[in-house]
Parts: structure tokens; sequence; C-alpha cells
């Protein structure tokens, strides 16, 4: 049997801009995983998921063994996972094999409701992971999160990219996207290889951070799980009917993900905290601007709890429910009044801690 991870993650700055191509955010992997088992089998490969039912989910090969036929269920990033995986693998001249995945999850509650953490891109870096020590790739992490990204926009094209680094590279990042459009214009034009190695990845780049050893996060869960994919359709029109304030929306948020990688680089706990503050107050101009709930009343009164101890809180992600942050410095009292705040408006505290790096990020 073959056992791989992959964390959650959380976006501390740049949501929404990084979106754009060459856009900066700034995310951190969680210490809360998609766990996917593979075991070879024969005949047929099933995939095992609470996301499934209680019956697998079934695929077999056709004639020729190459591509894959799914039984009774339309596509989803598991299985363009695997589709992209099976390109590469029959390029490389590998034999196909049939095997079975059994997907279990950290990233919900017990009710299966989603914590935002980015669960498609946790999954669909597991999965990498795993066909990739079957068929002995030797992929490096880099290569990994490539094929994920690829993978990922043949099934949601406007994804950035930013969970699928998280959950690769581990450890806080700064991540900016490539062009996804011209990426899945390339695959389909001249395939998955050529993709990978191609031009294509101009502007997307993945740096480790390190956050002021002054200050700890805070997470807090709404309750209430959003759809980052609707939400960040209703946000961005096409470029050349976008309004003036999102272009300066993405120009502040660039300068916003500029400081805040400079008060990590520098370990400065304030000038981090007065970046996390701006960051706000930005996703609120968008809010505006756009006309779409990004931050919710429950995400103000986390944020609200958060600043009244001295914090600096703002929504994590898309916004319209699930997580908000909150950076404060290091203060026993101060943390534990946040979190008693939070609970009493019915806000959960995910007790999170950073997933450790994992390898080398080579250049894109």
């Amino acid at each position: 049997m073959i056992e791989t991870r992959a964390p959650g993650k959380l976006y501390i700055a740049g949501e929404y801009a990084v979106v754009s191509p060459g856009q900066p955010a700034v995310l951190v992997a969680v210490d809360r995983c998609i766990t996917v088992r593979l075991t070879e089998s024969e005949g047929a490969g099933r995939i095992h998921s609470s996301e499934y039912g209680q019956a697998p989910l079934v695929w077999r090969r056709k004639e020729n063994g190459e591509a894959i036929v799914l039984e009774h269920r339309p596509a989803d990033y598991v299985l363009s996972a695997i589709a992209a995986v099976e390109e590469l693998r029959a390029a490389r001249g590998a034999a196909p094999r049939y095997f079975d995945l059994n997907i279990s999850s950290e990233l919900d509650d017990a009710d299966g409701r989603k914590f935002g953490l980015g669960s498609s891109g946790a999954v669909t870096v597991a999965t990498i992971a795993a066909l990739d020590r079957f068929y002995s790739l030797g992929l490096t992490p880099t290569e990994r999160f490539k094929l994920a990204l690829l993978a990922t926009i043949a099934i949601s094209p406007n994804a950035s990219g930013g969970d699928l680094a998280a959950s690769t590279f581990g450890g806080w990042i700064r991540y900016s996207s490539p062009d996804r459009a011209a990426l899945r214009a390339h695959r389909e034009a001249h395939g998955l290889v050529s993709a990978m190695t191609g031009q294509g990845w101009a502007g997307c780049s993945a740096r480790r951070l390190t956050p002021p050893s002054s200050l700890d996060l805070l997470v807090g869960w709404t309750g209430s799980p959003a759809s980052t994919e609707h939400l960040v359709e209703r946000v961005h029109t096409p470029k050349n009917e976008r309004p003036r304030p999102f272009a300066s929306f993405a120009a502040e948020s660039h300068t916003l993900v500029d400081d805040l990688t400079a008060a990590c680089d520098d370990d400065d706990a304030d000038r981090a905290l007065s970046t996390i503050r701006a960051a706000r107050a930005l996703l609120q101009r968008l809010d505006e601007t756009s006309g779409r709930l990004i931050e919710t009343d429950t995400l103000r009164r986390l944020c609200e709890i958060a600043v009244d101890h001295g914090a600096a809180a703002k929504p994590s992600g898309a916004g319209g429910g699930d997580c908000g942050i909150a950076l404060t410095k290091k203060d026993e009292t101060a943390a534990t009044s946040i979190l008693t705040g939070w609970e009493a408006e019915g806000i959960r505290p995910l007790h999170l801690g950073t997933h450790r790096e994992e390898g080398e990020i080579d250049d894109f």
C-alpha cells in the first residue's frame, strides 16, 4: 500500500487578485490533511471517498489500456489528476496498471461540512503524489505542482493554483499564478508533457516565507461553507469589461503582498499587522465596488472581536463564509479572549498549526 498526505491551506493575503496571471498572494499550509491510500487492483479501479457516497466510484480502461472510462459519474478533481498522471505515464513508456484509492479527509467536520481549507487542491496533490510513487515517475515537488495545476484547470479554469502550491510545498509561501488559459490551450494543442515544460509558466513563482516570530495565527470557522469558484466568477468579469476599481484593487493587493513578504523577511511583527489590517480594508472596498458579499456579518464579528484585543484580522480566501484569520502578538491572555469571544458568537476556533515544508521549490 502507498499512503500520501497533502495539507489544506489558508490565504493570508492576496486572494481574488491572485486569480490574475502574475499577481501574488501569501498562503500557509495547515496541519490538517487529506490522505490517499493506494493499492494495486485488477480488472477495474475503485475510488472510495465520502464524496461519492457509500459505494465506490469504479473506472476501467479502454481496450488499448490507455484512456480510462468512468462508470456513472462525471469527472472531478481526483479523476482529472488520474488522467493527467496517466498521460504522463504513457508518454514515459510505463505500463498501465489498475489501482484502488481510499480517500479520507481532516478538512471537514463530523457532518461533512467543509472548513474552506482547500480540500479540492489537497486531494489533487495527494492523488498525484500517490500515483507518482506507484508508477515510479520520480517527479520533483515543482513537477507535481505543475501536474496538479494542469489537472485542476481542466475542471476549474479560473483556479489560481495557490491552494495547490501550499499543499505541495507546505509552510508559508508567496505564490504568483501563471496564465492558466494559455496553459490549458497549450495542453489541448500540444499535450500535457509539452505544457509542463513549455513557456506558459511565465509569471508563476513560489518562495518560502517565515512569519514574524512574535506573532500567532488564529483561525475561526463561521460554520457557513462558501463556494470559492462561484464567488471568484462573480467578482472577476472579463478584462475588457472590468471596472476601474478592480485594476486599482489588483495593484494595491500586489503592494500589500510585497509589504507582508518584507515584514516576514525582516521579522517585523508591527508591519505584518498593519498589512493585514490594510488587506481587510481592501477586501471591504472590493466588496462594495463588486456588490458581492465577501465579509459576511459573522466574518465581520470575527474580525471585530480580534481587533478589540489588539489583533489584525480579515476573511481568508474568497470570504462569503468559511474562515477568518487573526494575527496577534504572542499573548496567551489575548489569544484566549479572542477564541472565547468567537465561540460566544457561534464561531468555531480551528486549532491549526503550520504544515512542515516539503522539499525544494525549483524554478518554474
